[in-house]
């Protein structure tokens, strides 16, 4: 498998500024690119990554995205005197130029496709590319918003043409819509476009009716062009993770792109005097985790927008931490997003529901209209009533996420240990006696302890656990022989020595485990028969009654267990699959990929009898090789479809991250104001 991350950078493209007095235009200087370089350096993080040359680009593979008539108009800027560089840019909205521009347009764009070719090609698995100016405003024929070329259309044109892949899925997380992106792509349905934007019922730039919900692509691009206006300024991590839960992360593995290509602009993130959110800059590495089990693992990440000189380079760098694999920083508090964010949600769900299966149990809305909608006209394009002032805003540094040495430890039988990597450590002979396992199994028999088989297992998950807890180990692979005593042996001992709470997915029919009403063990159970009413609220059986129904388990994974996992956010994470289970290879590494999100990556999975294949494919998900692909998916099977919504909305009162609704939530006033914290 390819591995590597790859990291394009460039001073030359530094050399262009704003050259006259043009307020719309100030914030895009030089300094975003220099700052992101530099604390990517002190953070050591340019030694970590595979570094890669720009070059210009040609002519043809900049017409793949632009009229010859506009690259012959950019090719004179150069020789143009200041009077005529104005004179020119006024024909365009929000953009400047100057004699360097088309030089580092061209690099730019060289970059995004020297990227392309270097993770299509397997030399690495993934990267960033930051590059001046940005792209996704530019147009077939215009200049837009500091934007010359449209880096991402051209890479993901130039993708296609010379790779032959039919599915790219592009992410556009920056806070102002791509209309660029969305004109080059709305009639192909080889690209599903994903934007999310400050819109503000059209008030915030660039003010287009076509950047709301429901402009969703034409003609056979219908239903590949995704749009999700945040209406109020003020959206914060639980916003952003539920619109990638219940919006974008379903759509993009029903779409199953080959590339995922993100405009990567961070003025969506904290402190941003254009986006005015406030997401902090470790939600970045989260969203960048989150995408990286699709398309085996291939992510080009391209930089647009991100104006504040603090939070910039902090996004960036837990973007690239993530894409090389760091364990990301948890998230705690997060809670049901806001009012405005779940209209929104629901609003794209109802209309995209006739173009995705993943969205057919959604109604369709007919009339209806968000609450914010009629609320504060009179406000300015940045948000602020006449006379109000943005008030300063601050956000805790990022704290470092350091990796353990050893990545993956393994605990397996003798004869296995040749299934899995080199790179893993080999866990032995670590036994305890049966007095000290029954310390922590207190309802077992002494004399059921007295397996010398079973006091080695218990053993291990002591040791791994311990391992863990000094930030020795990251996670660990144990096959075990009694599934049940060992969970409930690394529940007490993690409680005892790690962390105040334990999630444990298990993927079996019996209860593994008893969970107690503290709350100190949250138990997702994806089961195929019924079960009794759990005695504990944290104690949730997922029904699937045919685990072959990958659509319909993923969609749970999706919606309902990710959802929950994060607003829980445990200290562990235990994942274990019992016999007969029935779950696929292909969503079990799934399934194990995207957990290590949580919990700082620290992970155990347990099994009991699994084969050669599944221990060496649950080995590679742990030494961070990209999850095995789905295939193109159908629908989810009704009856998986129901008894998973059915359990979310009985949930989404306690758990806030599994609401989808803006309508009809109680407590909420009908015009909601913009978060104080946003700064207004």
């Amino acid at each position: 498998m390819p591995s590597g991350t790859a990291l394009i950078y460039d001073e030359e493209m530094t050399r262009y500024k704003l050259l006259w007095v043009d307020p719309m235009c100030e914030i895009e200087v030089p300094e975003r690119l220099v700052v992101s370089y530099a604390a990517l350096q002190k953070a050591g993080l340019t030694q970590r990554c595979v570094p890669l040359p720009v070059r210009e680009a040609t002519d043809e593979e900049i017409l793949l995205a632009h009229s010859t008539e506009y690259l012959e108009a950019v090719k004179k800027t150069p020789y143009m005197t200041l009077e005529e560089l104005m004179t020119f840019t006024m024909q365009y909205g929000d953009v400047y130029f100057h004699p360097n521009i088309y030089h580092c347009a061209k690099l730019a764009i060289g970059a995004t496709l020297n990227l392309v070719d270097a993770v299509m090609t397997g030399k690495v698995r993934n990267g960033i590319a930051l590059v001046r100016p940005p792209g996704h405003h530019s147009q077939r024929s215009a200049a837009n918003g500091f934007c010359i070329f449209n880096n991402v259309a051209i890479g993901t044109l130039y993708a296609k043409q010379k790779y032959n892949i039919r599915r790219v899925l592009i992410v556009d997380w920056d806070i102002h819509h791509g209309q660029g992106l969305q004109y080059n792509f709305e009639e192909d349905p080889d690209v599903l476009y994903f934007s999310w934007h400050r819109y503000e019922h059209q008030r915030f730039w660039p003010n287009l009716r076509e950047s709301d919900y429901d402009s969703v692509g034409k003609g056979r691009g219908a239903g590949f062009n995704i749009n999700l206006p945040w209406n109020k300024v003020g959206m914060d991590s639980n916003d952003y993770l539920s619109v990638f839960f219940h919006v974008l992360l379903p759509v993009a593995y029903e779409f199953n792109p080959e590339l995922v290509m993100v405009s990567a602009g961070f003025d969506s993130a904290i402190g941003d005097p254009e986006g005015q959110m406030c997401a902090t800059p470790e939600i970045f590495g989260h969203l960048t985790h989150l995408l990286m089990s699709l398309a085996g693992g291939q992510l080009c990440a391209v930089l647009e927008g991100g104006y504040n000189l603090t939070c910039l380079p902090q996004s960036v760098c837990q973007t690239v931490q993530s894409l090389l694999g760091d364990p990301a920083s948890r998230i705690s508090g997060l809670s049901s997003p806001c009012k405005s964010a779940l209209e929104s949600i629901q609003s794209v769900q109802s209309v995209h529901q006739q173009y995705w299966a993943c969205f057919k149990h959604v109604a369709a809305e007919i009339g209806y209209e968000p609450s914010t909608k009629h609320c504060k006209l009179e406000a300015g394009q940045d948000g602020l009533q006449p006379g109000e002032e943005v008030k300063e805003i601050s956000w805790p540094e990022p704290l470092p996420r350091l990796s353990p040495p050893t990545r993956t430890a393994v605990a397996l039988p003798a004869g296995l240990e040749d299934s899995v990597p080199e790179s893993c450590m080999r866990v032995t002979e670590t036994l305890l006696t049966p007095e000290e396992a029954a310390e922590k199994l207190r309802n077992s028999d002494i004399q059921e302890l007295k397996n010398e088989n079973l006091l080695q297992s218990l053993g291990n998950v002591q040791f791994l656990v311990d391992k863990i807890e000094k930030k020795q180990v990251r996670n660990g692979l144990l096959l075990v022989p009694d599934l049940r005593k060992t969970l409930a042996f690394a529940v007490q001992h993690a409680l005892v020595s790690l962390t105040d709470r334990v999630l444990l997915v298990f993927l079996g029919n019996e209860a593994p485990v008893e969970v107690q009403v503290d709350g100190k063990l949250m138990l997702v159970q994806f089961c195929s028969t019924e079960s009794p009413e759990p005695k504990s609220n944290h104690h949730i059986p997922v029904m699937m009654k045919d685990f072959g129904d990958v659509s319909g388990f993923l969609h749970a994974v999706l919606t309902l267990l990710l959802p929950l996992a994060y607003e829980y956010d445990p200290g562990l994470i235990l994942v274990a699959m019992g016999k007969g289970s029935g779950v696929g290879l292909a969503a079990w590494t799934q399934l194990t990929s995207l957990l290590q999100g949580l919990a700082e990556g620290q992970m155990l999975v347990l099994m009991q009898g699994a084969e050669e294949e599944t221990i060496r494919a649950t080995a590679a998900s742990l030494l961070g090789e990209p999850a095995q692909s789905l295939g193109t998916l159908g629908g989810p099977l009704p009856e998986s479809l129901d008894a998973v919504e059915k359990l979310r909305l009985k949930l989404e009162t306690q758990w806030g991250l599994l609401q989808t609704r803006g309508q009809n939530l109680p407590g909420e006033p009908e015009c909601l104001e913009r978060k104080e914290e946003a700064g207004s």
